[in-house]
């Protein structure tokens, strides 16, 4: 028996391995296959996996559903749009660092943007973690739409003119801010010249974006596989026993909340120069609720599910807006594809694929033949 187990895992592990080689190839040639449109729609998936991936860190593993995590990704962007616009140029980075300004502007406004959203999520979750289960979900929504308030309105704006800051807080109300193509143009580099974004090729900024989702799943895969990880799961499961075990609750899902607005706020950074124009809609409720439904249709309870439901979220969005017809009643569509899931895949597309090869496979790996 114990034989047969430690071959079931040797051929677990082998097929998760090979299944990460074939999808990191894949993900390596993807751009060249596909056109700019597609190509795009892949970058948004893999910040969408991001997101999602960074949401069930708080949801699938620790328990503590927020409808809220907009505000993170909205912060973080608009942060990235001021060191774009404002910041950036008035520190003189042109002069700076010539040829590769673009990329140090860039590196600046991912810095930025990650390092606000962290300062929010440290404020958020503090006033949010003494709270459980629906509680907990509605002040992280409150936090949000205050947060789409005061940046739909330009309260932050206001403000600033009254401190003298002039147009550094200055959101623009509902218009938004638009990133100059010139923060995102030409880049010479150890004397190769390529620009980093552009409508006709995303492939420069496709690979920065790989890299960057590499970077983040890895991450977030070591903290859910470390005693960090395993402490999340119990709170999960049973937070008064976790208590009881002399874990600090409140304390530990404090500091889970901050990992998870940070890599939100990643994603929001690495967001607005694809968007080019960020917005107050990126705080507003409904896109909190997109890692929810991409977590929900590729299941909570697999580290991957997250990565699987924001593929098929973006995929089927896409495909949805090829057809006229579908795309009048795109919500209708997606309800129905939530249901499906709810009803039918006890952990979403994950559970449905491990119950498939459970089907295909006997105890021991080999094919079963049924």
């Amino acid at each position: 028996m114990i034989h047969a187990l430690r071959q079931r895992f040797l051929g677990d592990e082998q097929s998760r391995f090979t299944s990460g080689v074939v999808l990191a190839a894949l993900l390596l040639v993807a751009p060249f296959l596909l056109g700019p449109v597609k190509t795009a729609v892949l970058i948004e998936v893999l910040l969408f996996a991001i997101f999602a991936t960074a949401f069930n860190l708080l949801y699938g593993y620790t328990g503590l559903l927020s409808f809220g995590h907009a505000m993170f990704v909205a912060v973080s962007a608009y942060a990235a749009a001021k060191f774009f616009r404002t910041i950036g140029p008035a520190l003189g980075f042109d002069q700076l660092f010539g040829g590769v300004s673009v990329l140090m502007t860039f590196a600046g406004a991912i810095v930025t943007g990650v390092v606000l959203a962290t300062v929010l999520a440290v404020l958020v979750g503090y006033l949010s973690v003494k709270l459980e289960e629906i509680y907990f979900a509605m002040i992280t929504l409150s936090f949000s739409m205050a947060i789409y308030v005061v940046i739909n309105q330009d309260i932050s704006g206001q403000v600033g003119e009254l401190l003298g800051l002039g147009g550094l807080l200055a959101t623009n109300g509902s218009d938004g801010l638009t990133i100059p193509y010139s923060a995102t143009g030409q880049v010479d580099l150890f004397g190769f010249s390529f620009q980093l974004m552009n409508i006709t090729s995303y492939n420069t900024f496709y690979f920065i974006v790989l890299l960057f989702f590499a970077g983040a799943m890895y991450t977030i895969w070591r903290i859910t596989r470390s005693p960090f990880g395993e402490v999340c799961t119990a709170i999960r499961e049973n937070p008064e026993r976790a208590r009881a075990l002399g874990i600090d609750v409140t304390r530990h899902s404090w500091a889970t909340f901050v990992i998870s607005g940070a890599f939100s706020g990643l994603m929001g950074a690495l967001y607005a120069p694809l968007l080019s124009n960020v917005s107050p809609g990126l705080a507003y409720w409904s896109f909190s609720a997109e890692p929810v439904i991409m977590t929900v249709i590729g299941g909570p309870y697999s580290f991957l599910g997250p990565l699987a439901g924001s593929f098929l979220y973006e995929v089927l969005r896409w495909f949805i807006s090829q057809v006229p017809a579908l795309e009048a009643h795109w919500q209708l569509v997606f309800g129905f594809i939530l249901l499906l899931a709810v009803l039918f895949f006890e952990n979403g597309a994950a559970g449905g694929l491990e119950r498939l090869r459970a089907r295909l496979f006997g105890e021991d790996g080999e094919e079963t033949g049924e």
